[in-house]
């Protein structure tokens, strides 16, 4: 009775110590790389013309290396885009903010290209809406 009570023990104590490893043991984002707190499509619905609207998209860097935006711009002269400066440091926050002149009646759909030092590159990130008289 002993031993097979002594055997079980040792079973469960096993498994437990291989599962936390097989934890600790998970692949670490290396590099910089976005994690986007914000949707990455953003819906304006209907837009009065000639109001500019802005949305901005919240990222947190979850990579081990800081992430630099070299470059944002939208699809169109009708989008301006700001975005942070600075290199976001990992486990810290930046945002890429777009604004979009209404001027024009109509459905638009906009695309913004973030281009950084991340492993993918450059993101693609949209807005949308309804200009409206």
């Amino acid at each position: 009775m002993k031993t097979s009570l002594s055997i079980l023990v040792l079973m469960i104590v096993s498994i437990c110590v291989n599962a936390q490893s097989e934890q600790n043991n998970s692949p670490e984002v290396k590099g910089a790389n976005f994690s986007w707190i914000s949707l990455t499509t953003y819906d304006f619905g209907s837009v009065k013309k000639g109001k500019p609207v802005s949305s901005t998209f919240e990222f947190s860097n979850i990579g081990n290396e800081p992430l630099i935006i070299t470059e944002a711009k939208g699809s169109c002269g009708c989008t301006s885009v700001e975005y942070s400066q600075q290199p976001v440091k990992p486990g810290e926050k930046g945002f890429v903010k777009a604004t979009f002149n209404a001027v024009a009646v109509g459905v638009f759909q906009k695309s913004i290209t973030v281009t950084s030092n991340t492993t993918s590159k450059t993101v693609q990130l949209y807005i949308k809406g309804q200009v409206v008289e």
